[in-house]
């Protein structure tokens, strides 16, 4: 079903804001490289204007906080289906660019930049080039698309090829304009599909049923261990995959760079850290009233995509962090949640069962 936008003015009598539209749709460009956040916090901008050697410019390239590339494309003059085909074009070129490629197009788009350095002032974490371009994603920005074409997308992403569609719309307010946007698919669910994507993950299989956790955030372990739960925050792009999780799904915990530290089984929904509580002696207090780190989660608590989000877990099987197990071969993943399809999954999983050995307990 086509979205359609509207906003109104409170009042009274609620009043609608006429519809209107830019200059031209590179008057969008140029004020989403002004300001990034129009379509994500949470990516930094790397490249504009690129050209294939298939004969065309790619018009916006962005990098994610796990090294994953985005292919941003607007829709200009072309028809809904036509930005969709050239987009899948232009991604093939994309899969392709090496560790090099993509420092160049950086440096031409930042007039002599540093990739690395400037991810780590980004993101606050230095760039991976293991993992840097190992999957990416597709976003066309368009006011709006036709309902053909919107089946063509859903279908792709159901099919795990990271697909979505930015909507604008401008609005006309006095001697201003305003801009809204929506998206057709939740940014979690591509997110999710560039997690399960990657070149070294090609070699697929049907997922089997166990999550993925990599745990961070503003809580530690030791606190997530004592009241039963996982948590991230800090921006949206490492909270929304959380919502993939329902009560009964089970989880294996990693902490990126330490190693596995637990397995435990879902018992309630992803909850914000202004509603989320823990058992204490006295009975459940506010978690930012009791945890090691509430300062922190209190400061950014009035921000919403920057709160600290929770999901209640019964840990099975967990260790302090000191004894995180880690060896070669282990699956990894910076998403705070995932899904694998990859034979290393299993393997993984299979591992650490032999390491968690109270992982399937009642």
């Amino acid at each position: 079903m086509p979205i359609k936008h509207a906003i109104w003015k409170v009042g009274s009598q609620p009043t609608p804001l006429a519809s209107a539209s830019l200059t031209n749709e590179q008057q969008l460009e140029e004020m989403i490289v002004r300001e990034p956040g129009i379509l994500s916090s949470e990516w930094m901008l790397i490249g504009r204007q690129e050209i294939t050697p298939f004969g065309g410019r790619v018009d916006l390239l962005a990098i994610a906080p796990d090294g994953s590339l985005v292919l941003i494309e607007l829709k200009r003059n072309r028809t809904p289906r036509e930005i969709v085909a050239q987009a899948l074009d232009y991604a093939a070129w994309v899969d392709g660019l090496t560790a090099d490629k993509i420092a160049q197009i950086f440096q031409r788009f930042s007039k002599g930049g540093n990739l690395d350095e400037a991810f780590k002032r980004h993101f606050g974490a230095a760039l991976d080039e293991e993992t840097l371009n190992e999957s990416h994603q597709i976003i066309l920005v368009a006011a709006e698309l036709d309902g053909a074409t919107e089946r063509i997308i859903t279908y792709l992403n159901d099919r795990d090829i990271a697909i979505n569609v930015l909507f604008f719309q401008v609005f006309q307010h006095g001697t201003e304009q305003l801009l809204s946007r929506a998206w057709l698919i939740d940014p979690g669910e591509t997110q999710a599909n560039v997690a399960v994507t990657t070149k070294h993950t090609r070699e697929s299989e049907p997922w089997i049923g166990e999550f993925y956790v990599s745990f961070g955030g503003d809580c530690t372990w030791d606190d997530a261990r004592t009241h039963g739960f996982i948590s991230a925050g800090g921006g949206s792009w490492y909270s929304q995959t959380m919502k993939l999780l329902s009560p009964g799904d089970r989880v294996w915990v990693k902490i990126p760079k330490k190693g596995y530290v637990g397995v435990g089984r879902v018992t309630d929904g992803v909850q914000s850290v202004n509603d989320f509580t823990v058992q204490t002696p006295a009975g459940g207090r506010p978690a930012v009233d009791v945890l090691s780190t509430a300062a922190k989660l209190r400061a950014k608590a009035g921000d919403p995509d920057r709160a600290e989000y929770f999901v209640r877990v019964e840990w099975l099987d967990a260790v302090p962090e000191n004894q995180a197990v880690n060896e070669l071969g282990l699956f990894g993943n910076q998403n705070t949640v995932c899904q694998p399809t990859t034979p290393k999954w299993r393997h993984t999983v299979d591992r650490l069962k032999t390491y968690f050995k109270k992982w399937d307990a009642s």
